[in-house]
């Protein structure tokens, strides 16, 4: 009779254990987080900002311009100044360039065209305050790219322009608004002049 209620409880305890932890599902397009290890995706090392999500006929659809050149913000000298009248603000949760923010692009696009050899771009993606940080960082590489497939559809070298994701590390207004929040929902644009 304990033999029969010791195996019950082990049978209830392992198909507990099978309920709650469920099967490890693999990722499935999954934007790389800076500072992480590469992405695999398919057995494939996938880079960040290089290629995300399949088309129908089962390649590589390229995201964000293109695969970024491999360019290091920390060897230009960055000025924050000259398209910061172009910030571009994003709706909560969407990394997807609202249609009244098209006149930044535009502008950005023609600046980086009419742009002397060897000027750069970096564009900056942030988040508010909601979210998990890798979340965050995701989101903001995602408005990034989407900011950078935007100009580089404008005529911009896609060789000239990279991006970073910050989350919601740098804010821009603290205050836990609405309004605040919103001017955290934005990608920024720094012009990359060589030293």
């Amino acid at each position: 009779m304990k033999a029969i209620k010791f195996t019950s409880l082990l049978v209830m305890a392992l198909a507990l254990t099978i309920g709650a932890t469920g099967c490890k599902k693999k990722p499935v397009d999954v934007t790389k987080i800076p500072g992480r290890g590469t992405q695999i995706r398919d057995g494939v090392p996938v880079e960040p900002g290089n290629t995300l999500g399949n088309n129908s006929s089962g390649s590589d659809t390229t995201f964000g311009g293109g695969p970024q050149p491999s360019l290091n913000p920390d060897d230009f000298n960055q000025d924050r100044t000259a398209l910061a009248a172009h910030t571009v603000l994003f709706d909560y949760d969407s990394s997807v360039v609202r249609s009244n923010e098209k006149g930044n692009v535009e502008a950005v696009a023609s600046y980086m065209k009419s742009a002397p050899a060897g000027v750069a771009l970096l564009i900056e993606g942030h988040c508010d305050e909601r979210g998990t940080e890798e979340y965050n960082r995701a989101l903001g590489e995602r408005r990034a790219l989407a900011l950078r497939e935007a100009i580089v559809a404008d005529g911009a070298d896609p060789q000239k322009i990279i991006t970073r994701s910050f989350g919601k590390d740098r804010p821009a207004d603290t205050s836990n608004t609405e309004a605040g929040m919103s001017k955290n929902r934005r990608g920024e644009f720094v012009v990359l002049h060589p030293k």
